[in-house]
């Protein structure tokens, strides 16, 4: 009687890694359970302050608003105004509003250099309370 012995090469036998993935995720969720319920939080009694004296009472004053128009034209109230001009009634708003605002809302298919060039003449005389309109 002869045994054929078949010698399929060296096969490494295969793993399969899911129960054991299955049992290392349910330890590790054990784990985070136990240690958030042993953990205890504490309370500081601090008196903490009220929004009723933070809010400000005055409402703050219409920014101004400078317009650009497509064809690179400023327009303040509805009336066009050169670079001077521009200052001066900068100048007057401020004067009559302090902490006031202006705003800059140009036409989007006006030349981005036209914008910055009127946006510095208002930073030079408004300082830092200039913004772009974006819609």
């Amino acid at each position: 009687m002869k045994f054929k012995h078949q010698n399929h090469g060296s096969q490494m036998p295969e793993l399969n890694l899911l129960p054991m993935m299955d049992v290392i995720m349910t330890i590790l969720t054990f784990f985070i359970v136990v240690s958030m319920s042993l953990t205890k939080f504490q309370s500081v009694d601090a008196l903490l302050p009220s929004t009723e004296k933070g809010i400000s009472q005055e409402t703050p004053p219409d920014p101004l608003v400078v317009g650009m128009t497509r064809q690179g034209q400023v327009m303040i109230d509805n009336t066009t105004a050169n670079d001077t001009q521009i200052a001066q009634q900068v100048v007057n708003y401020f004067q009559k509003n302090p902490k006031g605002n202006i705003v800059l809302k140009a036409d989007k298919s006006l030349p981005y250099e036209k914008v910055v060039q009127t946006l510095g003449i208002l930073r030079d005389v408004g300082g830092d309370r200039v913004s772009l309109a974006i819609e």
